[in-house]
């Protein structure tokens, strides 16, 4: 696929076969128009100026990309002046930076496995923002970071969209490698033998089912050196049957989803890095099938963990909690001053909140609310859940130091909290630790004028995380 290029101008050249944009608020719906000198024309239909928040434009912003895309135009301009609204934000480069990141998310289909139609790939080629001189070079710098977090929003994406079958712990080793090419980010992979001599007893043991061995992936972004490190730790479930709690067969087929949260936090990195974040950075991916097999870890196991600490196994199908334990016991060699991961935990989140947005769980109430305030700049919303001490009592385990599933209590209410809490027994080290739980954010809705399939969730949050705090 060509990137798509975004350039800023005082005027549209003469000769240059560029659509223009216009916007109306009246119109029924969107429209291509040709005029009387057979200026082309494609009118988008826009909310008032009155009714516009971050929300909507950046829902306006991907409207012009898939209008152009759905008229097949390939080359587009539009005034500054027409999308510049106040009600956003008073700083240009802000303003350009939000229209090129979902100019980019809108303009992304997965297509690696579709044939190449004879008329080509139906994407924008090129945008053209005509604006005055003194606004230029803010317009430029907010249009240069938009695409670079744009674009690793939807490398995200393509990792998360390939099938399992495709995408084991070893070809996801493979495709970070390639990405972090260029950038100042070193990697290391721990295999099984090193997993063995650490104690990762928890990332051993929900890979045992599979053929496929499982990979504990290591990103230093060391740009700093005075400061402790942010670490970002992410679920690479590649692919997840629920193991011997196997799961029904309308909750598997997109499974391959599963690995979204440690998509995100490899491109998170690299887009922090392409743009010059300077701090020191650390990611832990634990790369992983979860399969069903002879040699699966059974209901009943019990399985220690790095820092010592033994897991009852209540239910298989909560693997992504137990192989993240070993990676917060592993995240402790670097005494980080931040801790937050990401995962495509559970189901309940998305009962608790629907479709629109991840839950949010931290002790520290200022952390907490500070994650909130840039997960509403950047459009990857959250919610705040409760992680009070009294749920510490529901997962403690009979036999075991804690279990996988509530204990105490039905196991069926309040999965998204105990999940939470669970990790919480293995953060107790950290001074500030979040936990995101983006089971509900991991595909698109239908009216978000993205693409069918994986969302890139986290991304652009975490990109302001690792800018910000």
């Amino acid at each position: 696929m060509k990137k798509m290029k975004i350039t800023v101008a005082e005027k549209k050249e003469s000769g240059k076969d560029f659509v223009k944009v216009a916007f109306d608020p009246k119109i029924p719906e969107s429209r291509f128009v040709i005029g009387k000198d057979s200026e082309e024309t494609l009118v988008i239909k826009s909310p008032e100026d009155k009714d516009i928040n971050r929300r909507k434009f950046i829902l306006l912003a991907r409207q012009i990309a898939q209008e152009a895309k759905k008229h097949k135009v390939k080359k587009i301009a539009i005034e500054w002046n027409d999308i510049n609204f106040k009600s956003v934000s008073n700083k240009a480069g802000e303003v350009a930076e939000i229209v090129a990141v979902n100019f980019e998310m809108a303009n992304y289909d997965f297509i690696r496995y579709k044939t190449k139609p004879k008329e080509g790939w139906n994407f924008v080629e090129e945008i053209l923002i005509v604006a005055d001189k003194k606004d230029q070079k803010a317009i430029e710098n907010g249009i240069k970071k938009g695409q670079i977090i744009g674009r690793e929003v939807n490398a995200c994406r393509d990792l998360a969209n390939t099938p399992g079958g495709d995408m084991t712990p070893q070809v996801l080793v493979n495709e970070i490698k390639q990405a972090i090419i260029g950038t100042p980010i070193k990697m290391k992979v721990l295999e099984v033998v090193d997993m063995k001599k650490l104690g990762m007893g928890g990332i051993l043991g929900v890979s045992r089912g599979s053929i496929e061995k499982p990979k504990f992936i290591i990103l230093e972004y060391l740009m700093s050196r005075k400061e402790k490190p942010i670490i970002l730790i992410g679920k690479g479930i590649t692919f997840d049957t629920g193991g011997l709690n196997v799961k029904p067969e309308n909750y598997m087929s997109d499974m391959h989803l599963d690995m979204t949260g440690g998509a995100a936090v490899a491109h998170s990195i690299i887009g922090a890095a392409k743009l010059g974040v300077n701090k020191k950075i650390v990611g832990l991916i634990p790369a992983v099938e979860n399969m069903p097999s002879g040699q699966s870890y059974r209901p009943g196991d019990i399985l220690k963990t790095i820092s010592g600490k033994t897991i009852e196994v209540a239910n298989t199908d909560a693997e992504g909690r137990i192989i993240l334990a070993d990676a917060h016991g592993y995240a402790e060699r670097y005494d980080p001053r931040l801790v937050t991961n990401i995962a495509t935990l559970t189901g309940a989140a998305g009962v608790a909140l629907g479709e629109r947005a991840a839950a949010l769980f931290s002790k520290e109430k200022k952390l907490a609310d500070k994650i909130f305030d840039l997960a509403e700049e950047s459009g990857d919303p959250v919610w705040p859940m409760p992680l009070w001490e009294e749920y510490k009592n529901d997962i403690k385990g009979i036999f075991g130091d804690v279990s996988n599933l509530r204990s105490n209590g039905n196991p069926r209410y309040g999965d998204a909290i105990h999940a939470a809490m669970f990790l919480a027994e293995f953060a107790e080290k950290f001074p500030e630790w979040a936990h995101l739980d983006i089971g509900p954010r991991d595909t698109v809705n239908p009216d978000e004028l993205l693409a069918k399939g994986a969302s890139g969730v986290g991304v652009r949050l975490l990109v302001k995380v690792l800018e910000r705090l």
